[in-house]
């Protein structure tokens, strides 16, 4: 089994973004499952770490 190049991906086209600055962000209409958009269990994580008690202190 090869391992494949890492900069491969690094050199592929990012998608096209939206607004200016720190409004910047990726146009979801130009993404793809490439891009890394597909998180199944995103739902179900979220649901997971909210029912979760709170491990660590606040920050004062």
């Amino acid at each position: 089994m090869t391992m494949a190049d890492p900069l491969d991906k690094a050199t592929s086209k990012a998608p096209a973004t939206l607004g200016e600055g720190c409004l910047s962000r990726y146009d979801p209409a130009d993404m793809s499952p490439e891009d890394g958009t597909e998180f199944p269990g995103a739902a179900e994580l979220w649901e997971q770490l909210q029912q979760e008690p709170d491990s660590q202190p606040k920050p004062a």
